[in-house]
């Protein structure tokens, strides 16, 4: 029987580059689909310079949740409403501007909802957000 394969003392001379090649190309393609989700949202411009801009005025903002049970959280921290009104007070005596992104779980009582951005609203909260996902 002859052997199928003979040893060769021949040195590989060459290296298949077809396999790094086709990887590249596909980073390159996820890179630039990517790449176009990112931007989509922003809008180019050229903003004027101005020598005097007008003062700033400093904006803290309150992420508030409330959960499917009712339960209110204010930057991740638990939070009853006395503890809320504190903290607007609070961020208001320092000058701040205060607004709230208030995001509830579907099922949350449309009532809890109406309560939380009633306190809110009553510690001078004057700008809303309310938080949505996006499909």
């Amino acid at each position: 029987m002859a052997q199928a394969f003979e040893q060769s003392d021949e040195a590989i001379t060459g290296i298949n580059v077809t396999p790094l090649v086709d990887i590249c190309l596909v980073l390159l393609i996820i890179f630039m689909v990517t790449a176009s989700y990112i931007v989509r949202d922003t809008i180019e411009v050229e903003l004027p310079r101005a020598a005097h801009g007008g003062e700033t005025v400093q904006q803290e903002t309150f992420a508030v949740v409330i959960t499917r049970a009712g339960e209110r959280f204010l930057n991740g921290a638990p939070v009853d409403d006395a503890g809320l009104a504190t903290a607007v007070a609070s961020a208001r005596s320092r000058g701040a501007e205060v607004q709230a992104l208030v995001g509830a779980d579907r099922l949350a009582s449309h009532g809890d909802v109406t309560h939380v951005l009633d306190v809110l609203k009553g510690a001078g909260v004057l700008k809303f957000a309310v938080e949505i996902e996006r499909p």
